[in-house]
């Protein structure tokens, strides 16, 4: 069905004009490419929940789960059902615009976010309520710290940063269906309210990021550990990244690439390189990397993964590689080609999708070792033992 409604949506694209293709090929990618990368997260993180239930990872206990948490074939199913919408959406935009239905293919992005909107807020026990709650809840906690930071909390925030070009692009999608711009070319104008010189973008850009810089600084206040403050810093680091881009289209030519695009580059690879020595350093534990993939049962993964070299050497360079791809991702002066921008998002969740197994993983090892530790302090010791057989004899 889902390739039936791709045939049908090129055959659309192609009875436009080549003067228009590309605008709308671009404004209809604009609406729908941030849903498409919600629906890639959520399918990785129905991996993720897969390989922890077939390991020895107790995820549930993890991020202080109910009974009634969604396992991984519900999360996929989740992803099917976005997966699925989100194309035919766009299918009928580009359908009835090439057959000059133009104010109901502009309706098209906007039922679509407002009955995603709905599903989300919908406060009637369907579409997993509880699982929708905790989530609803868990944001509410990211944008007003005010409380004790969880380990739920900064895990999701940590995912928020992995995604500020989806919420960048959300932002532009919902600012054009408020300015009534859909489906018309008047959001092409670079310095219109919603075009590429808008401010809103950088500010949306950067917003995840201070939320994980105040959970720190939260942190920090709470455990008067130093280690919060150079989490911190590091979160702080992306924040010249985005605005140094931004600045190219305020600023002369000449003072871009004389002054401002060095700072830019230079700001790039501190961000890069920061970000990749606290995944090795601090996220990750490297003594018992591939443990995670030992699971339970005999399992192909098992033999292809565990106790892998390889795994190890991918896994570092990959993650190395990606973090430098940060930059591109988070300047705005960078996202002119739209599938490369595109490629590169979906390849940093992917990023994410690695870093999820050993985050989830190191902070299970800390719990468990952390119950070993409070057992082994409450078991009388061996003198003490001795002391308490010799006053029973006397």
């Amino acid at each position: 069905m889902v390739l039936l409604g791709l045939q049908i949506g090129w055959d659309s694209v192609m009875r436009m004009s080549a003067d228009l293709r590309d605008l709308f090929l671009y404004e209809a990618f604009l609406y729908y490419n941030p849903l498409l990368l919600v629906a890639l997260m959520i399918w990785l993180w129905g991996v993720n929940l897969w390989v922890f239930a077939q390991s020895s990872v107790n995820y549930v206990k993890v991020f202080d789960l109910a009974q009634t948490h969604l396992s991984h074939r519900e999360i996929w199913r989740s992803a099917a059902w976005l997966t699925l919408i989100v194309p035919t959406s766009m299918t009928a935009y580009l359908y009835l615009y090439s057959h000059g239905e133009v104010s109901l293919a502009a309706s098209q992005p906007v039922l679509l976010y407002a009955i995603l909107l709905i599903v989300l807020l919908s406060p009637f026990d369907m579409f997993y309520l509880s699982s929708r709650f905790y989530f609803l809840r868990t944001m509410l906690r990211i944008i007003l710290p005010l409380q004790a930071i969880t380990f739920p909390d900064f895990f999701l925030a940590d995912i928020f940063t992995s995604m500020s070009k989806v919420f960048s692009d959300l932002e532009r999608s919902v600012c054009r269906m408020v300015n009534r711009q859909v489906a018309t070319i008047a959001w092409f104008e670079a310095d219109s309210v919603c075009g590429s010189h808008s401010i809103a973008i950088p500010l949306v850009l950067v917003l995840p990021y201070l939320w994980r810089f105040f959970q720190c600084l939260r942190q920090y206040k709470d455990t008067k550990e130093k280690s919060c403050l150079l989490n911190a810093l590091k979160y702080s680091t992306a924040v010249p990244v985005i605005f140094l881009s931004a600045l190219k289209y305020h600023v002369f030519p000449d003072q871009w690439v004389s002054f401002y695009r060095p700072l830019w580059l230079v700001s790039g690879v501190i961000n890069s390189l920061y970000s990749f020595y606290w995944d090795i350093k601090r996220d990750w534990d490297l003594s018992i990397l591939t443990r995670i993939f030992m699971f339970k049962g005999p399992s192909t993964w098992t033999n292809l993964l565990y106790g892998r070299s390889w795994v190890y050497y991918w896994l570092l360079g990959s993650n190395l590689v990606l973090r430098c791809t940060w930059t591109y991702k988070l300047s705005s002066h960078l996202r002119h080609n739209y599938i490369t921008v595109f490629t590169i998002t979906a390849l940093e969740m992917v990023r994410r999708f690695q870093w999820v197994f050993f985050r989830v993983e190191n902070e299970w090892n800390k719990m468990t070792a952390k119950q070993n530790f409070e057992m082994s302090s409450d078991m009388p010791s061996e003198a003490d033992r001795l002391l308490e057989s010799n006053s029973h004899t006397v």
